[in-house]
């Protein structure tokens, strides 16, 4: 060949070079599915389904990755500085979509900066209160902490958390100004409501119903629509006084930006075909996981919403990020 023709087939083997790719994934060699969070938490948990899934339903390879550290910005970072090739995949929660809120140098748009690919799970959010305080329901607690407020505190697992949101909200909402004590995580601050250090805490079911059972704490009500089938017995906080109060851990799965349309949607399409399999949903149900088989376009309106309502409640306190 000539150097004109040469150089004549040569934009038809660039365009040819993304389409090759694309048609060997997901087999020409392993995706990481990098999870910001560490080991054992519902985040590990998705994270290690979906890995599960790219390998029996599309033959792939599929490892996780736990990049901890920096709150999550570890991992998110790692998954933002990929090849978009459909080989590196975040899978991650609530917290990637408020991190730059939160976060100073976070540096990146969850809108812009990644590709959502699904929105795999929900937990709502419930609130309880100590054992050893005599109060039943929310109406009883707000009328305790307004006539002596120093004698009430409420945990927050981490500052940006859906629990703090949430806290924000119960205070904009009940005027009774409980004094927020921030932890670094679930555990210490629950650690501390079972104590009686803290008085009560907000935080995903899944968290908080198992230990109702040994009367430790009490679950006075669920931020969600309809009360749950695995705690039937406990009102929605709507029921309890706060009509439309709807709060909610999340999670789901993302690539870096201009990963091809035709991956995420095969990535999408893989994670519903997953939230619809009985097994899999019987599994996330005893865990107190609901799962979610919406589209690419309702994820993102959604998101959308979350940034928009983290944004105003966390200016409505005047937080800085860190």
């Amino acid at each position: 060949m000539n150097r004109r023709h040469a150089l004549a087939a040569l934009p038809a083997a660039l365009l040819a070079a993304p389409a090759l790719a694309q048609a060997e994934w997901p087999r020409a060699r392993p995706i990481r599915v990098v999870c910001p969070w560490p080991p054992g938490a519902a985040n590990d948990m998705l994270a290690r389904l979906t890995a599960a899934r790219l390998q029996d339903r599309l033959g792939a390879t599929a490892v996780v990755e736990n990049r901890t550290g920096g709150a999550g910005l570890v991992g998110t970072r790692e998954v933002l500085g990929a090849a978009p090739d459909g080989y590196t995949l975040l899978a991650s929660a609530f917290n990637t979509a408020v991190m730059p809120l939160v976060l100073r140098n976070a540096g990146f748009d969850p809108e812009t900066d990644l590709e959502v690919c699904a929105r795999t799970a929900q937990a709502p959010l419930v609130m309880a209160i100590t054992g050893g305080r005599p109060q039943r329901t929310l109406a009883e607690v707000i009328e305790a902490a307004k006539a002596r407020p120093r004698d009430w505190s409420i945990a927050i697992t981490s500052l940006g958390a859906a629990s703090h949101l949430a806290t924000i909200e119960l205070n904009r909402r009940t005027g009774a100004n409980l004094e927020m004590v921030a932890y670094r995580g679930t555990q210490p601050a629950l650690q501390d409501l079972l104590a009686g250090n803290v008085h009560l805490l907000i935080d995903p079911s899944f968290n908080l119903l198992p230990h109702r059972e040994r009367g430790r704490l009490r679950v006075l009500g669920i931020a969600s629509r309809e009360r749950s089938p695995l705690a039937p017995d406990v009102p929605t906080m709507g029921e309890a006084g706060l009509p439309g109060y709807e709060f909610q851990s999340w999670y789901g799965v993302w690539a870096p930006k201009g990963t091809p349309g035709e991956i995420v949607n095969r990535v999408h399409d893989l994670m519903v075909e997953t939230m619809r399999d009985p097994a899999i949903v019987g599994r996330l149900t005893q865990q107190v996981l609901e799962p979610v088989t919406e589209s690419i376009a309702e994820t993102r309106r959604f998101i959308a919403a979350e940034i928009s309502r983290a944004s105003e409640l966390l200016r409505s306190v005047n937080f800085q990020p860190e």
